[in-house]
């Protein structure tokens, strides 16, 4: 589930440099890797009610799962707002909060396969924190930015989208907090 992310960051980060018109290909793709989130969500689920032994508890599994997810929902809910308000410049907090975003997805990926190794997952749960800080610091800039530089509509439009972003972020804080719960649970 944390790679159909990475690959819908990669996406929506080709959406910032493509024409408006070539958005909703583009944003059929993410779309695309929203449902194999989903399915996988739905596979791991039933791997859970029908195993015996798990590498964690079944709740912690459900909740990584079910935060990935939702991440991948945001993603795919902010590449849609992109085509809805005909946002054909998107400003530089955006790529600046992608790149954050895109960060996470990457450390996350390798994390979720190192489950079965908790202790060197403490890296993974700070570094998540502090660029989760980075992307509030950032959110709060594109705000400001936002507001003096365009009309009451535009902003909204704008503001939307950068909150979306910032949701997304929020929910890889989510998931590395639940990963420190483990980390402090299960040592």
């Amino acid at each position: 589930m944390a790679q159909q992310l990475v690959l819908g960051v990669h996406t929506l980060s080709e959406i910032f440099g493509a024409p408006l018109k070539e958005y909703p290909a583009l944003a059929a793709l993410i779309r695309e890797r929203e449902a194999e989130s989903t399915d996988l969500h739905y596979a791991l689920l039933t791997q859970i009610r029908t195993s015996f032994i798990h590498p964690l508890p079944r709740e912690d599994m459900y909740a990584l799962s079910r935060i990935l997810n939702e991440a991948m929902e945001k993603l795919d809910a902010a590449a849609e707002l992109l085509i809805l308000y005909k946002i054909d410049r998107v400003p530089k907090r955006s790529s600046e909060q992608l790149e954050v975003i895109a960060r996470q997805a990457e450390l996350t990926v390798n994390a979720m396969r190192s489950l079965d190794d908790l202790d060197g997952l403490e890296d993974y749960w700070l570094e998540m924190l502090r660029l989760a800080k980075r992307a509030e610091r950032t959110h709060r800039a594109y705000l400001a930015e936002l507001l003096g530089d365009n009309q009451p509509a535009n902003y909204t439009r704008y503001r939307d989208f950068a909150d979306h972003l910032v949701a997304i972020t929020k929910d890889f804080r989510l998931l590395a907090t639940r990963v420190g719960s483990i980390i402090v649970k299960e040592s």
